[in-house]
């Protein structure tokens, strides 16, 4: 993917921006955001605010996690993310203990100038971070052509209100290309995507699918239900 340029950092901060300014259900918190190219390499971190500390300063590191999260365990046919992962990653599910199998450099993750974090000049920007985050705001980017060109983290909100807000970031992106997912919900018979699925028994706190996530809020539950029709998926044609 060596000939795909991937958000700049303007790209990504304006998109992110517009974004956290809509109505997500969440606390309206300031958010911060990642991309990482295929090979799991950070090309542009940025936040809302004004200054750093205008959001949860770890939501730097989680927004960069779920970026890399959502890029490696996607694939050109099939599309994770994080908010798919909490159910299979709880005791009994069928990926416990992923969330300790690629740890986080912590070399790269809390070197270089926090003054210069969330800018062009952000030390995580040309490294691999690594680490695996398992609930909302992580999501693949696909191009036209429906090959997975690397990830997006969103960080700062409620989990689930992260995920809408990624959703509507790469949307804004035009990198949301999605081939399939495990979510088949919104359109029952055509290919599924990887929205956030509410269908954890509050019981039992068992999955029915399998990919669960927790609600979080009335407001982010109808939001992310409706976004593959607000927000649509884009298919390719051809």
């Amino acid at each position: 993917m060596a000939d795909f340029v991937l958000p700049t950092h303007a790209r990504l901060r304006d998109a992110l921006r517009d974004v956290q300014r809509t109505n997500n259900g969440g606390l309206g918190f300031h958010m911060w955001g990642s991309v990482v190219d295929r090979s799991g390499i950070v090309v542009a971190i940025a936040y809302t605010g004004e200054t750093e500390g205008d959001q949860w300063p770890a939501s730097r590191l989680i927004s960069a996690q779920k970026a890399n999260t959502a890029n490696a365990l996607s694939l050109d046919a099939f599309a994770l993310s994080t908010a798919n992962l909490y159910a299979a990653t709880q005791p009994g599910g069928s990926l416990f203990g992923l969330q300790a199998s690629n740890p986080v450099n912590t070399g790269v993750a809390y070197e270089g100038d926090a003054d210069r974090y969330g800018t062009p000049a952000d030390s995580l920007v040309g490294n691999r971070v690594g680490g695996i985050n398992v609930f909302g705001g992580g999501l693949a980017l696909y191009d036209s052509a429906g090959n997975v060109v690397g990830g997006l983290g969103v960080s700062g909100d409620y989990s689930c209100a992260d995920h809408i807000i990624a959703w509507k970031v790469r949307h804004a992106l035009e990198l949301d290309y999605v081939p399939s997912g495990v979510d088949p919900t919104a359109f029952p018979g055509k290919p599924g995507d990887d929205n956030i699925i509410y269908d954890i028994d509050p019981q039992t706190g068992k999955s029915a699918s399998g990919w669960g996530h927790p609600s979080c809020t009335a407001a982010t539950t109808e939001i992310g239900r409706s976004l593959p029709t607000t927000f649509a998926v884009r298919r390719r044609t051809g």
